[in-house]
């Protein structure tokens, strides 16, 4: 175990003489770490938005064979019977203004809510700044999400206007669920006038069951009910609304993932090239190793070391650039309506240090092998 550590060190000092060579290595690390790290936050938020958990209880109720927001118009009416319905908790009608219905990296969203049944409906959004007193007493008053206030440089106090609607920030809030952290609430009479779409009709219906359990059968009983009107219902878990909806923008980050998988080759190829020139540089020295008792079989553990200290720095250059840089950006896709945001994640940045690491040491492995299979009397003849 000494042994190592002390191999380690001598590693260390290796890298830090050439520093030139360490500081464009090092670059080359990171910048394929940070764009690794980059895909899977994208992948990771993705998967989020996507895939169904036990907890998912809310249920998305939309007009039939329509997709952008601006095309769905169900009656205001609709409410009532929803929240008669067995396995119903409560129900929320909702209008949906945006900049752009098709796949946009900065989308702005206006979601028109009654302003007393939102703190019911969603009692976790959290206010950070400003009040929901103010809220509930303006008309043209909108409670930003964090990401959608950060992005756009809001305070409580400014106004903004977007789409044609003009609002007074009232509050900036912080929800868990993420949809809710990149959108706009306002008072749902205000938006339908300021959007032109008419008293008495909604986008869409947002719909809480009481277990997830009941999500299909409530669903189907949703639609059933409404299947003779003159606007037909289609309903679905909120996460599914999302992957069918939001398809194009999956497929765009679904290609990324070749670019994470290019990222990891390169970082590969270029720490293997690194060390196979500081493993054919380094004859003297090894021979010079050799002759003061040092085993071959150490010098290609230091290699190994070289490769994982690396792949270790780079690592963290990248991966934290990388979380850094979408916590301060605050990215948005959007969709028809839906959000995605880019949320960098603990797990994610450690999973790109680690990969860093791993392919440190891989890519030292035919350099150690070359390094520790060297004859001394061949590497002195040679220096």
């Amino acid at each position: 175990m000494r042994l190592l550590l002390h191999l380690s060190v001598l590693a260390g000092k290796q890298i830090a003489r050439h520093r030139l060579r360490t500081a464009l290595t090092l670059a080359g690390i990171a910048s394929g770490i940070f764009l690794f790290t980059a895909v899977e936050t994208m992948q990771s938020s993705l998967r989020e938005a996507t895939e169904a958990t036990a907890s998912d209880t809310t249920l998305i109720v939309y007009r039939e064979n329509r997709f952008c927001p601006s095309t769905s118009r169900l009656p205001e009416h609709y409410l009532e019977e929803i929240r008669r319905l067995p396995g119903v908790r409560d129900a929320i009608p909702v209008q949906i203004v945006v900049n752009n219905c098709g796949a946009s990296l900065d989308i702005i969203a206006f979601r028109g809510v009654p302003p007393t049944d939102l703190p019911r409906y969603n009692p976790d959004l959290e206010v950070m700044e400003g009040s929901i007193d103010e809220w509930m007493r303006r008309d043209d008053a909108a409670l930003l999400g964090e990401n959608f206030a950060r992005r756009r440089g809001l305070q409580p106090g400014d106004q903004f206007e977007a789409v044609g609607v003009r609002v007074h920030v009232a509050g900036i809030v912080r929800s868990p669920l993420a949809q809710d952290n990149n959108v706009a609430y306002v008072h749902l009479p205000f938006l339908q006038q300021a959007s032109r779409s008419g008293l008495g009709a909604v986008t869409q219906f947002n719909v809480r069951v009481e277990s997830a359990d009941l999500l299909d059968s409530v669903a189907a009983r949703i639609d059933e009910v409404f299947a003779t009107d003159a606007e037909p219902t289609d309903t679905r878990p909120e996460k599914a609304f999302f992957a069918q909806t939001g398809k194009d923008l999956i497929e765009i980050i679904g290609f990324t993932r070749w670019l994470g998988v290019g990222a990891v080759f390169a970082v590969l190829g270029l720490v293997a090239n690194s060390l196979l020139l500081v493993a054919r540089g380094r004859i003297k020295e090894s021979a010079i190793l050799q002759t003061l008792g040092f085993r071959t079989g150490s010098i290609g553990v230091m290699m190994l070391w070289e490769g994982l200290l690396l792949g270790f720095a780079g690592g963290v250059i990248g991966s934290v650039s990388a979380g850094l840089f979408f916590h301060w950006k605050r990215f948005t896709f959007g969709s028809e309506g839906v959000t995605l945001a880019l949320n960098p994640s603990l797990p994610v940045i450690g999973t790109g240090l680690a990969l860093a690491m791993v392919l440190g040491v891989l890519a030292a492995l035919w350099p150690a092998r070359i390094a520790s299979r060297h004859p001394i009397v061949s590497s002195l003849r040679n220096a």
